[in-house]
């Protein structure tokens, strides 16, 4: 992008990403318009793996799901069993108002965690002019304060894997 507008360069820059300047607060509606053509090509080669890259994602969501299944504080991802799931991001509910307790934990051990969606869409200012909203979303919000993302990559290893889920367990069962 050339622009001698300084305000037109900042309009342009919040709509390529995704309608934000600030992170998750999205002013106006946007696009991700951010892949150029170097990226395209590198991820065009990627895709001769793709089908091992979702296998291990499954394989890291499995070993979560099975070390969290019977943690009563957290409710791991449904997978409907006629499909098959990518786990892009492997996002647990945190019950009983834990969640941002646990964020800081595993921030003191070093593990990332990520709030994706910290603010409903119908509180977002982009969407107050389409919003035909009377009222409240209560699933919606409450979701916001409850989900968080673990770390899940194709290369991820035993040990790494190994470590989120003992001190996430630990956190939970002392």
């Amino acid at each position: 992008m050339f622009t001698n507008d300084l305000e037109l360069a900042e309009k342009i820059r919040i709509i390529s990403n995704h309608g934000q300047a600030v992170q998750y607060i999205h002013e106006q509606i946007g696009v991700n318009s951010r892949l150029d053509t170097i990226q395209a090509a590198v991820l065009l080669e990627k895709l001769v793996h793709l089908d091992d890259y979702n296998l291990n994602r499954r394989k890291v969501a499995d070993a979560y799901d099975l070390a969290f299944i019977d943690i009563a504080e957290l409710e791991i991802p449904f997978r409907n069993p006629s499909s098959t799931h990518v786990f892009h991001q492997y996002t647990i509910k945190v019950k009983n108002g834990k969640r941002d307790s646990l964020k800081t934990y595993l921030k003191e051990k070093g593990i990332p965690s990520m709030i994706y969606y910290p603010m409903p869409l119908h509180f977002q200012r982009a969407f107050q002019s389409i919003s035909k909203l009377s009222g409240k979303l209560e699933v919606s919000e409450s979701l916001c304060s409850e989900v968080l993302s673990l770390p899940i990559h194709t290369e991820m290893k035993n040990e790494e894997l190994n470590f989120i889920i003992e001190n996430i367990t630990r956190f939970f069962n002392g």
